[in-house]
């Protein structure tokens, strides 16, 4: 793994720093770090969250280095915009729960990869945009897809089209975080939240993230809750579900297996 992506594991709970100073801006290398580190997390069964944060106290990250657009090159662009990709979505796809804790700045690919995670939590100093267009470019990670899903057509064309910039009050208002907090305290809340998670029995919560996920593809409601049956009934199949239930009734604490 590159040294551009930090891991560290904490119980049941991975934390992944994005580690290119000084505004840990993503190369091709950091991409391929970050789906690799994410696939790994995926195979551990003792891991059931995931935080990622950046390094530093300025910059949650700065998103891609613009240094390698500079001459043009289509065939590096291809090739950025697939690791970009990739990366991302096996981001969106990690199994547990994932927490993006914003230390300062997310731009452009930075927003991106923040919004490939279940939940953000922003320090109060953090702003946020989608400047692409400013330098003759598109936001090509996720960000045209995910962030009219959660702030609405309209701020996501401000945003997109129009280059505003936001701070982190004006982002929690609008959805496009879940809560801010003093700067120097997002991993700590994250924790917390992480914390929480491993309390949630691991094979129920991976389910259910499928299924609030499907919600975007435009299924009916009746697939969903035709999905919401199967995958309950797909919990019957797993050790956690017997001990959730007999360690409800013993009135114990109960250990997962996350199988």
């Amino acid at each position: 793994m590159s040294e551009l992506i930090q891991l560290e594991k904490r119980d049941h709970t991975a934390i992944l720093t994005i580690n290119n100073p000084p505004a840990n801006t993503w190369t091709l290398a950091s991409l391929n770090a970050l789906e690799e580190a994410i696939e790994a997390l995926n195979a551990d069964r003792n891991i059931f969250a995931l935080v990622v944060t950046g390094q530093g106290e300025k910059f949650f990250s700065a998103g891609a280095d613009l240094k390698s657009f500079a001459d043009g090159d289509i065939a590096n662009a291809e090739l950025m915009g697939k690791a970009f990709g990739r990366a991302f979505s096996a981001l969106s796809r990690f199994r547990g729960v994932s927490i993006a804790a914003m230390n300062g700045y997310a731009m452009g690919g930075g927003l991106e990869c923040a919004m490939a995670c279940d939940i953000r939590i922003a320090e109060e100093h953090a702003q946020m945009a989608l400047p692409e267009a400013t330098v003759g470019l598109l936001p090509c990670a996720g960000g045209t897809q995910n962030l009219p899903w959660l702030v609405g057509e309209g701020w996501a064309k401000r945003m997109i089209l129009c280059g505003e910039r936001i701070r982190a009050d004006k982002a929690l208002s609008i959805g496009l975080v879940e809560e801010v907090v003093a700067s120097g305290t997002a991993l700590d809340k994250a924790l917390e939240l992480a914390e929480m998670t491993a309390r949630q029995s691991p094979s129920s919560v991976s389910r259910c993230k499928t299924l609030v996920m499907s919600a975007r593809d435009g299924r009916s409601h009746d697939d969903g809750w035709r999905m919401e049956r199967e995958l309950f009934v797909d919990l019957f199949r797993t050790e956690d579900q017997q001990e959730g239930v007999n360690a409800f009734l013993e009135k114990r604490t109960p250990q997962w297996k996350n199988r």
